[in-house]
């Protein structure tokens, strides 16, 4: 286990040493929730315009995903193993770059951001599909928005893996909440089992 502690911090070290001036207000700003604002009110309209009345269902589906990507991260995970952040790390002092001063919270076993990304990009991809097959650079954007996490120095990779793998799980939770909803409660049978 030490061993792929210490892969995990040399990764980190090598990927967050990538920075530019440039780039950091870039990363600073890309991570967080508001600057996407635009893509989710996209993301809404196209499931609007496919799914019309069962659209409800399917934002039921998402919410679902993203309290379930959530809370097991925050409620259970980063308690449960305390691993500090590399932000947080006395031994990483002077060692991970860090923007603006952001140091995210103190644990970050596992990513939460990952977790909410990745599961919200799964659940789109699930959803949007059968209308329009491109919607596959839904990942490059979850992959991006958690690249964004490590070189900010507040997520070793292993904590971005862990939380993209729950988010997967928990956004096909979350798909088929909404199917479920469809079959029991939609007038049209809209998306397939």
């Amino acid at each position: 286990m030490q061993t792929l502690l210490d892969l995990d911090k040399k990764i980190l070290l090598f990927l967050n040493s990538l920075n530019h001036p440039v780039l950091d207000q870039i990363m600073y700003y890309s991570t967080g929730t508001f600057f996407w604002l635009p893509l989710y009110l996209f993301l809404i309209f196209l499931i609007y315009k496919n799914y019309r009345k069962e659209t409800w269902f399917i934002l039921l589906g998402a919410v679902v995903t993203i309290i379930l990507a959530d809370q097991i991260t925050t409620s259970l995970m980063k308690p449960f193993f305390a691993r500090l952040r590399p932000s947080q790390d006395p031994s990483l002092q002077n060692l991970v770059h860090l923007v603006n001063g952001y140091k995210g919270g103190l644990y970050g076993f596992a990513s939460s951001h990952a977790a909410n990304t990745f599961g919200t990009a799964l659940f789109i991809w699930l959803v949007v599909r059968p209308f329009y097959r491109g919607v596959g650079w839904i990942f490059v954007w979850a992959i991006f928005m958690t690249y964004t996490r490590i070189y900010l120095g507040v997520h070793y990779p292993g904590d971005i893996l862990a939380g993209a793998a729950i988010g997967l799980g928990c956004g096909w939770a979350g798909y088929r909440c909404s199917l479920w909803l469809i079959n029991k409660y939609g007038k049209a049978q809209s998306i397939s089992k």
